[in-house]
């Protein structure tokens, strides 16, 4: 044996900032001979194995030691979800997380718990959550039907369990709503939707209930698709009328179905918003209601309908938003308003019916409005209060009292090119605005009317 020059490789590991290193240890000596060994343990080669014995010796601890290191850095959990029990709220800093790892990092069913049985036609897996959740910049926390169907969220009418969005959310293919657990139901108002104006302060929308608000500052977008959202929201005076944002700009709403909450839907200053094939309904004051500065927006292929304020609004500095393609009935107001300087927008192939103003125009300027439906309304479309410089054309105005309101308007508004037909009262009804050269009022088409004796 060992009649060539032998080489023997011994290998040792070591960790280095979360990566393996393998360097390699090379010994070669000069060949012995049976006899040169016997007896003579002296000889170098002795020293060579137990050189050898001691670097396995070696090489078996780092790899313990290694094991034992990289357990810890496969838990993020335990760093990224945190419960503080004082303000009963979750804190998540994960880059990606959703309820199945705030369950197996809290163990805590008093807090989030997934229920036994499938109520209510849910086969799959029903969670219920009685805290708060904050979802830190830069984290995102995904609810979709990988794990869950329906979120419960705890409501006894006197604290309200909110998601805040500083990261970013995504909702795909689940039920949120707030649940009483002592009634075994929604948190219901004594209302569904507003019953009159009367009732607006009257306290009735102010139990608290569960709702979700993207803040200013989220690093990310609040996505939510195919999902159901229902009796979230109430009135606190700012930001928790049900689902809200302040931020997320680019956000995408689409093919929710979102009923009985407060708002369905309420922006502020956030911009590139599509929200796209919902049923909004049932909400106790409006449906869609982008506020104060919100802008490059497309409100698209919705159906809008039975709620205690305007369908669809957008109030205050709205500018380039997009209304288009959208069914709006049945609500204690209008069914499209353009309000307080909406400029630079359009609303265009809606069928509205059914309102008390079916198309609101009223202190905006510089919108169009065009190839729109709108039927069985006390006024068609009513350009109303200073509103100016608007274009309303080729649009079809049918079986309402009034065809076109025209009240208190500024001037410069180009109104041409529509078709009144079978109105109860006045095809046209001007009162109190400012029809100068340079306002346009013509080629409508006035069918059937059935003037008021």
């Amino acid at each position: 044996m060992f009649e060539n020059y032998t080489t023997y490789y011994i290998k040792y590991i070591f960790r280095s900032q979360k990566r393996l290193t393998i360097s390699v240890i090379r010994y070669t000596f000069k060949p012995v001979t049976q006899t040169d060994l016997v007896k003579n343990y002296s000889h170098p080669f002795y020293s060579y194995v137990v050189m050898a014995m001691v670097v396995l010796m070696l090489l078996s601890i780092s790899v313990v030691s290694y094991s034992s290191s990289s357990a810890q850095i496969l838990e993020p959990s335990s760093a990224c979800i945190t419960y503080d029990s004082t303000e009963n709220i979750i804190t998540i800093t994960c880059k990606s997380g959703n309820l199945t790892d705030i369950d197996k990092q809290l163990r805590d069913p008093n807090i989030l718990h997934e229920e036994t049985t499938t109520d209510n036609g849910y086969g799959g897996v029903i969670w219920l959550l009685n805290a708060g959740i904050v979802i830190e910049e830069g984290a995102t926390l995904y609810i979709n039907s990988t794990d869950t169907s329906w979120l419960k969220i705890a409501a006894d009418g006197e604290t309200a369990h909110a998601i805040l969005v500083l990261g970013a959310l995504k909702i795909d293919s689940v039920k949120i709503s707030s649940w009483d657990t002592d009634a075994n139901d929604y948190l219901k108002f004594k209302f569904d939707i507003l019953p009159s104006r009367e009732y607006e302060k009257s306290g009735i929308d102010a139990i608290p209930r569960p709702y979700i608000l993207v803040e200013e500052e989220a690093t990310g977008t609040t996505d939510i698709t195919n999902s159901e959202l229902a009796y979230l929201g109430y009135a606190c005076g700012g930001g928790c009328s049900g689902l809200t944002y302040y931020g997320g700009d680019g956000s995408i709403i689409k093919g929710n179905e979102i009923h009985h909450n407060r708002f369905g839907f309420y922006s502020k200053a956030v911009g590139e918003l599509i929200l796209e094939d919902n049923h909004v309904h049932h909400n106790y004051m409006y449906g869609f209601d982008p506020h104060s500065g919100s802008h490059d927006m497309t409100i698209k292929n919705n159906t809008v309908h039975d709620h205690g304020a305007m369908g669809i609004i957008c109030s205050q500095d709205c500018y380039n938003v997009t209304i288009e393609d959208n069914e709006v009935y049945k609500s204690a107001g209008s069914g499209i308003m353009f309000s307080r300087n909406m400029f630079d927008s359009i609303a265009r192939n809606n069928n509205v019916h059914d309102e008390d103003k079916c198309i609101f125009v009223s202190q905006s300027s510089n919108n169009k409005v065009y190839q729109n439906n709108v039927a069985n309304c006390e006024t068609g479309i009513d350009v109303f209060h200073n509103a100016a410089e608007n274009t309303i054309y080729n649009n079809t105005i049918i079986n309402s009292k009034t065809g076109l309101g025209i009240e208190e308007a500024g001037s410069g508004n180009k109104i041409y090119s529509n078709a009144i037909i079978d109105t109860t009262e006045n095809p046209v009804n001007i009162e109190d605005s400012d029809l100068e050269e340079e306002t346009m009022l013509k080629d409508n088409k006035i069918i059937n009317a059935r003037l008021q004796q």
